[in-house]
């Protein structure tokens, strides 16, 4: 019996066949990507028109596994994502009608412009891979994973994402203008489409199988015991910040909790995995700290009073406690 191939240079293929489709947003690319190896969801914010939507659906797209998009409207219901049990005249029973989250992939498309019933149906799934309907409870399938798009809070008919929910996310990834450069590209490119009266379409690179395997060999990536310690210490620093800058004593109201520690593993090694090492370093875990903490901590009014952002407070920890 041969040895399994690795599935690394299968995925660097995806990576690279995201770029060739989508202009700029490096950042975003690589970040959707490790939320496919670590299995953790992913949620993308900014504002329209910067490829949010885009981009989930090209990394769907290069991938072989089922994919579903839900528009997320004000008179969404839960039942439109679970699924319901439908009576059958025809047989005399019910049965059961799968939703949309029977799928591998899910794009949470604008997902804040559903009320808080509509959110709170989906944490069940985010957490537990399953769903209970009518009293039973059904596993959704192995690779399951949400990335959800959404615009800023302050946009007209958005509502916050609940507490609880936010924290189901592996990251939280925020998007800004293209440079330039990319913007003019961009244009050009669309022009290029338009007169060939095509579509941006991405083949599919690898398939459900290769993303497990895949997965796999990222949990054997070496995590040294001094860099656990070094993400402990970052996150513990968030529930406290004080201890490192007196003028933060009262700046955060609630800070990230365990499962923000176990977040930065899993998307520290599918980082590093993503650069070609078999190893974490610092910089892994300081490069992705802000995408895993930035939705974990609740700032206090008195630091949104002083204009003190979220953002600011992680680069602040990252600079005050020592790295290994």
């Amino acid at each position: 019996m041969q040895p399994q191939q690795p599935m690394q240079p299968r995925i660097l293929a995806l990576r690279q066949a995201l770029s060739s489709v989508i202009v700029g947003q490096t950042k975003l690319l690589d970040r959707l990507v490790i939320g496919l190896l670590a299995g953790g969801h992913v949620l993308v914010e900014g504002l329209p028109g910067l490829a949010k939507t885009t981009a989930v659906k090209t990394l769907a797209g290069g991938v072989h596994a089922q994919f579903r998009r839900i528009q997320f409207t004000p008179d969404l219901l839960p039942g439109d994502l679970t699924g319901s049990d439908i009576y059958d005249p025809r047989e005399s029973r019910f049965h059961f009608v799968q939703g949309p989250l029977f799928n591998d992939i899910v794009l949470a498309d604008e997902i804040n412009r559903a009320p808080a019933k509509v959110q709170s149906a989906l944490l069940e799934a985010m957490q537990e891979r399953q769903i209970t309907v009518g009293g039973e409870t059904r596993a959704l399938p192995e690779v399951f994973m949400v990335m959800a798009t959404q615009n800023p809070i302050e946009q007209a008919g958005t509502y916050p994402l609940p507490e609880a929910q936010l924290d189901r996310f592996l990251l939280h990834v925020m998007l800004d203008y293209p440079s330039q450069d990319e913007e003019l590209e961009i244009l050009r490119r669309d022009r290029r489409l338009h007169l060939s009266d095509g579509r941006p379409h991405l083949a599919e690179v690898i398939d459900v199988a290769t993303v497990l395997a895949a997965r796999r060999e990222v949990a054997q990536v070496h995590l040294a015991e001094a860099v656990e310690n070094y993400m402990v210490a970052l996150v513990r620093a968030s529930r406290d910040p004080g201890q490192l800058r007196p003028e933060w004593a009262n700046a955060v109201e609630v800070g990230a909790s365990p499962r923000a520690s176990l977040a930065l593993a899993h998307a520290s090694t599918a980082l590093a995995y993503l650069n070609g090492r078999d190893y974490v370093t610092p910089d892994d875990v300081r490069e992705i700290a802000p995408d895993v903490l930035r939705h974990r901590i609740l700032l206090s009014l008195d630091a949104r009073l002083n204009k003190l952002t979220r953002d600011a407070l992680i680069a602040g920890l990252l600079e005050a406690v020592p790295a290994p």
